[in-house]
């Protein structure tokens, strides 16, 4: 790959992890491998980024060090960013987490760097475009599996991607099978926002940002669980270093 300081920086929300929480003996700041391989396969630098309190400054400062972003998947947003209660299911609301990425993504988007979110991530990207969520898709009539959430079984299934799409393009196909483990779904799409991909369901797999030119992919499923085995998914990544590489 050569000398690591010429390797694009791709920025991965990483987040805390408490001593009671399973695994770390103390507190750390943690991300599953799954995505720094990935974007090492491609050809990038992982960067993990902490999650901490960060003014617009701050935020933009990080982003103009990176020549990517991820926003990863993870726990519940806090449904006071949307404006509505909380259902019993949602946990592990981390209040840093959701201030720390929004301010992330703001300074992306202001920008021209290239963006992929990542479960999670799509909804914080719904969220900030005002869009709502669906706090508790399980057991709902008509609602396929989904797998379980925060690092639980994952469910394959294959999703319905538009043939125009620069996701479609992306991936080399338009039905690619995919692996998610949530328990929440975009429910009102944010203003700006285009839904791309949907599963048999009708869940919402994919949205694309209407009028950024910057190559940004949203996806509710996890490429990089199956991205070292499914070469559709690895291209994700691919194609995000790739971007950031030649940018600018």
């Amino acid at each position: 790959m050569g000398n690591a300081m010429s390797l694009p920086r791709i920025g991965l929300t990483a987040r805390r992890r408490g001593v009671n929480q399973p695994n770390p003996l103390v507190e750390s700041v943690a991300l599953q491998a799954t995505y720094s391989d990935a974007v090492d396969r491609a050809g990038g630098l992982p960067v993990l980024l902490a999650p901490a309190e960060i003014d617009e400054k701050r935020a933009a400062s990080i982003v103009a060090s990176l020549d990517a972003l991820i926003l990863t998947g993870g726990t519940d947003i806090n449904p006071d960013l949307y404006g509505e209660e909380r259902h019993p299911s949602v946990e592990y609301v981390d209040d840093l987490q959701d201030s720390f990425e929004l301010a992330l993504l703001r300074a992306a988007l202001e920008t021209q760097i290239p963006l992929l979110c990542v479960c999670r991530g799509m909804q914080i990207l719904n969220v900030a475009f005002g869009g709502d969520l669906d706090q508790h898709i399980v057991g709902k009539p008509g609602i396929g599996q989904h797998g379980i959430p925060f690092g639980g079984g994952g469910t394959i299934h294959r999703v319905s991607v538009d043939e125009d799409s620069r996701l479609a393009d992306v991936l080399g196909t338009t039905t690619p099978n995919v692996e998610c483990h949530h328990h929440q779904a975009v429910d009102r799409v944010g203003d700006g926002l285009n839904v791309i991909a949907r599963a048999a369901d009708g869940t919402v797999e994919a949205l694309e940002i209407a009028d950024r030119d910057a190559w940004t992919i949203a996806v509710q499923w996890h490429p990089e669980d199956t991205a070292g085995e499914d070469p559709h998914q690895q291209r994700v990544f691919d194609e995000l270093v790739n971007q950031a590489r030649n940018r600018g």
